[in-house]
């Protein structure tokens, strides 16, 4: 996100009309009701819950750039919060002083560290990764900017809190803005294990379950946007018809490490939908708008369908061990299994958010309450490989 050092500064009363604007021709879009169904069933929300979430997630989508511009340089972030009176509000965080009238559905939050700030120490652990190879240390599993608790967050293994210090006095970051969090299990890539709607990768050293992203074509030929830890540049796509592999297309480039996109090119003799399939029928891919932290997304995947969560940092790092660290992430608060990656992240309103890359524990049992979730982000992905997205009429 641009960072504007002498942004025109919006009154407040400006503001909440732009707000109140956005919100009021938002509400003709309604969510897909498989959609709206799922994410009442995982993250707890009645109707009317929903539809105040909802509410708020436009105003957030809409208008994250002009409340950016109304802090210029004190800006901290942004994100939707669930009150303790069950009301969702967007949050606007500012290292800024002075007294603020916030526009109704807007809370003004005073912090220590600005964006910049956090991002550039970010940039710091960033660059001790890059120097090595692209490893991180034994046992730390990722960190990035979390605009909630103000904060640059290391992901570390129980017992590995020494080794992280080690990482953050090599890096040089300003220690005031990191912070450790222990995570039990280890995120991996979730390309090896098996699941529901799919496609196998046939590579040099074996055949492996992924999902299908999204729809795209580039120069008239069409394909699907996909994990890049999946397959090179050059793998054979498949899919099982009366148990043998039949040949969809081919990996026409791949970026894991660092990254984790690719994109396969689909034989003619096949046809791309521009939908994502869920439980509850086809929901149409209609753009892709980024979503802001905060916002609820739904994934589908091979393994285990259909599940929703909420956006927790972006431009997160994640080290997957001796498979090296991706960057640029989108951290959601929810589980996925092997065979899920590659696997499409979408809004409500059928925005597409990017194609899952790892993530740790499991979706049994207990485990889903911890787990984590990692995506690629999809425009990104589109830009790099010069892929337009096909959306529905």
């Amino acid at each position: 996100m641009r960072k504007t050092e002498h942004p025109a500064r919006l009154t407040a009363a400006a503001l909440a009309l732009a707000l109140a604007t956005a919100a009021g021709s938002a509400m003709a879009g309604d969510a897909h009701p498989a959609l709206k169904a799922a994410m009442q069933r995982d993250l707890g929300l009645s109707e009317q819950q929903l539809g105040q979430y909802l509410k708020a997630e436009r105003l957030a989508v809409q208008q994250t750039q002009a409340l950016e511009q109304s802090q210029g340089r004190h800006f901290a972030g942004s994100w939707i919060e669930r009150g303790a009176d069950g009301e969702y509000r967007v949050v606007v965080a500012s290292t800024s002083i002075a007294a603020q009238r916030a526009p109704a559905g807007v809370d003004v939050r005073n912090v220590r560290h600005s964006a910049l700030t956090l991002d550039a120490a970010k940039s710091s652990l960033d660059g001790v990764v890059a120097r090595r190879g692209g490893r991180a240390p034994e046992g730390v599993y990722g960190w990035f900017v979390d605009v909630r608790s103000n904060s640059v967050t290391v992901d570390v293994a129980p017992g590995a809190v020494l080794k992280a210090i080690d990482f953050i006095a090599l890096s040089g970051a300003d220690t005031d803005t990191v912070r450790f969090r222990t995570v039990g299990d280890a995120p991996r890539p979730l390309a090896t294990l098996q699941g529901g709607s799919e496609y196998l990768s046939t590579t040099s050293t074996g055949t492996y379950y992924c999902s299908v992203g999204f729809s795209v074509t580039r120069n008239g030929a069409q394909g699907f946007a996909t994990a890049g830890h999946c397959g090179d540049a050059g793998d054979v796509a498949s899919v099982l018809a009366r148990r043998a592999l039949s040949r969809i297309g081919t990996f026409q480039a791949s970026n894991f490490p660092n990254a984790d996109r690719a994109w396969v090119q689909v034989d003619n003799s096949h046809t791309m939908r521009p939908y994502v399939s869920s439980s509850g029928g086809d929901v149409a891919v209609r753009g892709s708008q980024e979503a802001p932290i905060g916002a609820a997304v739904c994934r589908s995947g091979r393994t285990t369908g259909w599940k929703c969560g909420t956006i927790e940092a972006k431009n997160v790092s994640v080290s997957y061990g001796a498979d090296g660290t991706v960057n640029g992430m989108t951290q959601v608060k929810v589980c996925a299994e092997g065979g899920d990656s590659g696997g499409s992240f979408i809004t409500n309103d059928g925005q597409g958010q990017g194609v899952l890359s790892g993530g740790n524990y499991s979706c049994k049992g207990k485990q889903a309450q911890l787990a984590t979730s990692y995506f690629q982000p999809l425009n990104p992905l589109l830009q790099s490989y010069g892929l337009t997205l096909s959306t529905a009429p």
